[in-house]
């Protein structure tokens, strides 16, 4: 597997969404100005590929109903403020006034979500690129249409390659999603490993679960809004339906199985059956690797021989290892976490066996109907004036972002006047693209600007002073616009470091010049950069702190809506399969805010990183109570018990809910005493069945236990 493991990545990534977006772009910005200069109407080319590069902005991965809407909504924006920005650029004062104005209303549009806010940067960035271009009123009316042409031949490519291969984007998704799971199984597994740091393999799951259920989020919106796989309509739709809500399902079971690993390690490490853990879980990863890759390339994936030898090597030892505890030398709970670690690794694998089987029905009406109601999980976006007028309060972080956007702007317009470089909207370029909502983003996209443009322009100026073929030219500018496209949403430095010697390479084919305009670059970025990181921490301010207590509320009540529903399975034997799945899919979206939010506030100041270690403490705690539950569900649904009397554990569930309820009720009243709640206490008659398989009560005790600890934490952040 180690073997393959870097041909098959540069495989994933060719047949990867991000670089199915760089060869489109590519494609739609290049075109039209290669045809033009055919004709010798290099110019005209040139706005065509403006009003192209523009509209890409907003083609980012999502359902094609809201990709189409942003790119005609886009094209009419930049048709009308191109046409403004070209009769008002010859007065400092009309164009300062209109980019102030514009600066703030489309900043604003950050509150209707990413895609409205990526309308607004692609309307301010025709204004930004026009702010210079001073011609008649004749030719500013020529101009707008032709970016108009062009942004709408753009849309038109966009649409035209999704209708040729409508489940494309999904299938690639979905396989990203899928490649998300295998690496956290990878992290987790590391829990079996002797001498593991626990602390550090803690922080990168949480990281890692952020990314799972930002890429399932994503799957989820392109699914649910594509009409082909909500009707059921094609094979293809429902084999694409079946593998993502299994997916879902089975990265419940991951996140189940959660235990004291250092007591397992104390245990058991002399045994040497914990590395057989550990690999029987990588195994399993590698198999969600191989479905991903399939997904992507069309292919059919076979299950590996080793996996099967390895998950029934383990069946074996563990036995073999309870056989030969007749003298107790290990501990019987111990054996028996052993045991459910193993049973829970058998169906994630048997889940996967089932993932396997969709591929050889993919293509037939054979494959099964899944059983979800779409409409429940797909979240409404509001877009209406209300929501406007709403934010316009100093408390709406989203308003103090436009008010330091608007000012920034302004600034920069006032310095690139005062410089009056031959490119000096670059400068206002570079505050356009870093300049976002929060500190800890902008000063990152700051780095990430700085490291990229810097390195970019010493090889774009190695290539152009070194390199004087114009074919050898033109096949590195199609390679580095490529690059800069496909990796613009996947990592931001690379994409910087493609783009600078691709505009290098592009001026020198216009004769503009290149070692200047590299070191003009430069320049012109580390102005930019400094005025948007120095008003990011002076100017209106939003810090992650200031969202803590709607985000730990947020996951509370999560937690205890997922907990009520599984308990539902024991008290009253019932299973609502799609209010458990919706509360299932709260949970992982508030602890993937929550911890989101507590890695961002390592990068704002020390001064303003509030209870950083109980906020620390109380995410842990969130995501062990989110485990417990989770493993709790799974009891009751994939394992064997004999305990019964499930009566005797509605105290401890009726005080585990109200623990969460004060919890909540102490963040949003800021309590600061702790009060005399007692931990409820199952009496060892209550408990007394067979040996070995007390497991669900005690699970509703550790539920409890955890639940305590957050309501005794609660009083201590006071936000």
């Amino acid at each position: 597997m180690q073997i393959r493991q870097p041909i098959r990545n540069i495989q994933d990534f060719l047949l990867s969404t991000y670089f199915a977006d760089g060869l489109r772009i590519t494609i739609g910005v290049l075109l039209p100005s290669l045809i033009f200069a055919q004709y010798g109407m290099l110019k005209y080319g040139m706005t065509l590929s403006l009003g192209a590069l523009c509209v890409s902005v907003v083609d980012s991965p999502g359902p094609m109903v809201h990709r189409r809407n942003a790119m005609l909504v886009t094209t009419a924006l930049i048709f009308v403020f191109s046409i403004l920005t070209g009769l008002t650029n010859r007065n400092h004062y009309f164009i300062g006034f209109l980019l102030t104005i514009s600066s703030f209303i489309f900043s604003m549009f950050y509150i209707y979500g990413l895609r409205a806010a990526s309308i607004g940067t692609a309307t301010l960035l025709i204004i930004v690129l026009s702010i210079d271009d001073i011609r008649p009123w004749q030719e500013v009316l020529l101009h707008a249409f032709l970016v108009l042409a062009g942004s709408l031949w753009y849309t038109g490519l966009s649409y035209f390659v999704y209708r040729l291969r409508p489940f494309r984007l999904v299938q690639q998704s979905l396989s990203d999603s899928i490649l998300e799971v295998a690496e956290f199984l990878r992290e987790k597994a590391k829990f079996y490993h002797h001498n593991n740091n626990y602390d550090k393999t803690y922080a990168d799951l949480l990281q890692l679960q952020v990314s799972v259920h930002e890429k399932q989020d994503a799957v989820r919106e392109l699914l649910f809004r594509t009409r082909e796989i909500v009707r059921d309509s094609t094979p293809e739709g429902r084999f694409l339906l079946l593998v993502f809500v299994d997916m879902v399902d089975l990265f419940e079971q991951v996140m189940s199985t959660y235990y004291n690993y250092k007591q397992l390690h104390d245990q058991f490490d002399k045994a040497g059956i914990l590395s057989d853990y550990e690999m029987a879980i990588k195994r399993i990863s590698y198999a969600l690797d191989d479905i991903a890759f399939a997904l992507k390339s069309g292919g059919t994936p076979t299950i590996s021989k080793r996996l099967l030898i390895e998950i029934e090597r383990l069946k074996i030892k563990i036995n073999k290892l309870e056989e030969d505890n007749q003298n107790q030398e290990y501990n019987t709970l111990g054996i028996i976490a052993l045991k459910n670690i193993e049973v829970n690794i058998e169906n994630i694998l048997s889940r996967v066996k089932t993932i396997f089987s969709y591929f050889k029905l993919r293509r037939t009406e054979e494959i099964r109907k899944a059983d979800v109601d779409a409409e429940k999980f797909i979240t409404r976006q509001k877009f209406d004036l209300s929501l406007f007028t709403e934010n316009l309060t100093y408390s709406s972080s989203t308003f103090r972002h436009s008010l330091r956007v608007t000012v920034v702007m302004l600034l920069g317009f006032v310095v690139a006047q005062i410089l009056n470089f031959s490119h000096s909207y670059w400068i206002l370029l570079t505050i356009l693209v870093i300049s976002k909502p929060g500190f800890s983003l902008t000063k990152e996209r700051n780095y990430q600007r700085l490291i990229g443009t810097t390195i970019g322009a010493f090889i774009g100026m190695g290539v152009v002073s070194y390199i004087h073929d114009k074919d050898t030219l033109f096949i590195i500018l199609i390679i580095c616009m490529i690059g800069c496209y496909s990796f613009q949403r996947k990592n931001y430095v690379v994409s910087v470091l493609f783009m600078t010697p691709y505009i290098l390479i592009l001026f020198d084919f216009l004769g503009m010049g290149t070692i200047a305009l590299a070191r003009e670059r430069i320049y012109d970025t580390f102005i930019g950069s400094g005025i948007a990181l120095l008003a990011s921490y002076s100017l209106f301010p939003t810090w992650e702190y200031e969202k803590l207590k709607e985000a730990m509320i947020d996951i509370l009540k999560a937690n205890r809506a997922y907990y009520q529903q599984v308990a539902r399975l024991y008290f009253e034997k019932t299973y609502q399969r799609t209010e458990y799945k919706l509360a299932r899919k709260e949970v992982y979206v508030s602890t993937a805010n929550l911890a989101s939010l507590f890695q961002r506030m390592f990068s704002e100041p020390k001064s303003k990183q509030l209870f950083i270690k109980e906020v620390h403490q109380f995410t842990a705690l969130s995501h062990l109570i989110s485990s417990y539950v989770a493993t709790l569900s799974l009891y009751n649904k994939e394992h064997d018990f004999v305990f019964e009397n499930f009566d005797t554990l509605k105290p401890v569930s009726n005080n585990t809910i109200y623990l969460l309820d004060t919890a909540i009720e102490n963040l949003e009243q800021g309590k600061a005493i702790i009060d005399n709640v007692p931990l409820i206490r199952l009496a060892e008659s209550s408990t007394a069945i067979k040996k070995g398989e007390d497991l669900v009560p005690e699970q509703f005790d550790l539920i409890q236990k955890v639940a305590y600890d957050i309501y005794k934490l609660s009083v201590k952040i006071k936000i």
